[in-house]
């Protein structure tokens, strides 16, 4: 994922207690939903381009992106 640090850290941070959740799922620690795996990595990564589309830092990095090419 390309983007500012702070976009970066929130969805790394997400990635990881999504990662802890089915942790604890699979060695019985703690029992939720019945969500496969695939559909919280879809959750996950939807949030975090939502994120990223709002941020004013990733914006201007995209802009600039742009007007390089």
């Amino acid at each position: 994922m390309h983007g500012c640090g702070k976009c970066k850290k929130a969805t790394a941070i997400l990635l990881l207690l999504v990662g802890i959740a089915f942790l604890g799922k699979d060695l019985g620690w703690w029992s939720f939903w019945n969500i496969t795996w695939y559909t919280a990595l879809f959750l996950v990564l939807g949030i975090s381009w939502t994120a990223k589309s709002c941020c004013g830092e990733c914006c201007k990095m995209d802009d600039k992106k742009m007007k390089a090419k």
